[in-house]
């Protein structure tokens, strides 16, 4: 898991990770100290909220309890893991079916030369009585089919039940693996994926994308006045604001620490400059208050650079000229956006 806290906010954290420990009477191992440091931090919502259950019910946390935990939602192979079992389901499913379809398949060869033989008897039976017993054997034996297709229908239906299931949770971890715990918008990792695949396809398709680079103004300070946690709720504040404002194929990332990335496909500097005016308006409306408290810290605002990407420029490039356009709208004064020159790509150098 990445951690994007300053070293004034780790050493907080990691105070009340260390105190939490020896209340709790639990050995500040590695694994123990990041389950606590996670749940102090306040970037993974759903351990903190597993944690917090298992406390209510029990009265207090135990190491095997963080261990669970850890292994749940920090282990580096927990994905890993996840995806393995899901193979190794997948592969007893298909084992399952098999199975099952050879015993079909035997049972229905079967059942083909009971047809063939009650063909060649009928043609030489004498009595009713030759033509009764012909019949009980081929009901005999239409009963063994039905039941072997009965079985294949029921483990057919488990097993579509069971890639479902396993449909849901592979979806679930890709998400988490893709996501950013605090603020539930895209992680560092998604947005590098998707910045690289929106470039390729501009470069095949002709087209281009603006990407605005956005960082909140005064941050730091508002952390150190007001407190860590009114600061992650002004980060969740900024993601939404994002989230509310981008549509359709847009896509708003969760950069790292207080800054955060947008892309917008099909569109130009122009565009992207209105976008990102637009953002930075809405933010300034809203005013910050502190849920534990009710008062009012009044009102913050963000910078943002935009770049339009060109072919022949890579996604790096792209990100220094947005983050150098960011620097500039700081420097002017905070609370706008600055655009990015067009850059001069090797071809242009050539000419």
């Amino acid at each position: 898991m990445q951690y994007d806290q300053d070293i004034t906010r780790a050493n907080d954290v990691a105070a009340q990770a260390f105190d939490r420990m020896k209340h709790e009477g639990i050995p500040p191992a590695p694994t123990n100290f990041e389950v606590w440091y996670v749940y102090f931090a306040n970037v993974n919502q759903d351990l903190k909220t597993e944690l917090n259950a298992i406390r209510a019910a029990n009265g207090k946390i135990t190491a095997q309890d963080c261990l669970m935990l850890h292994q749940k939602y920090l282990s580096e192979n927990r994905h890993q893991d996840l995806y393995q079992k899901a193979g190794d389901q997948i592969h007893s499913a298909l084992q399952d079916v098999s199975g099952l379809m050879n015993n079909v398949r035997e049972a229905t060869t079967e059942y083909s030369g009971t047809l063939e033989s009650v063909t060649q008897k009928i043609s030489t039976v004498k009595s009713p009585e030759d033509i009764k017993k012909v019949m009980e054997s081929v009901a005999k034996d239409t009963a063994k089919m039905l039941e072997q297709n009965k079985k294949l229908e029921d483990q057919l239906s488990k097993s579509s039940r069971a890639m479902d299931e396993l449909k849901h949770d592979l979806e679930r971890v890709r998400r988490e693996a893709m996501t950013d715990g605090l603020t539930g918008l895209s992680n560092r990792k998604s947005f590098d994926d998707q910045i690289k695949s929106l470039a390729d396809s501009c470069i095949q398709e002709g087209k281009t994308f603006t990407l605005l680079m956005v960082d909140i103004d005064h941050f730091k300070s508002f952390n150190d006045n007001f407190g860590h946690q009114v600061g992650d709720q002004v980060l969740r504040l900024v993601a939404r604001t994002l989230t509310d404002g981008v549509k359709g194929k847009d896509f708003a990332a969760r950069y790292g620490g207080e800054e955060f990335a947008i892309l917008l496909p099909d569109t130009n500097l122009n565009g992207g400059v209105i976008v990102g005016d637009n953002l930075r308006k809405t933010l300034a409306t809203k005013e910050i208050v502190n849920r534990a408290s009710g008062e009012h810290l009044g009102k913050i605002t963000m910078s943002v650079g935009a770049a339009q990407f060109y072919p022949g420029e890579d996604t790096e490039s792209l990100i220094e000229r947005a983050d150098a356009a960011l620097y500039t709208a700081k420097h002017n004064g905070r609370n706008q956006v600055a655009a990015a020159p067009t850059p001069v790509l090797s071809s242009q150098k050539k000419a």
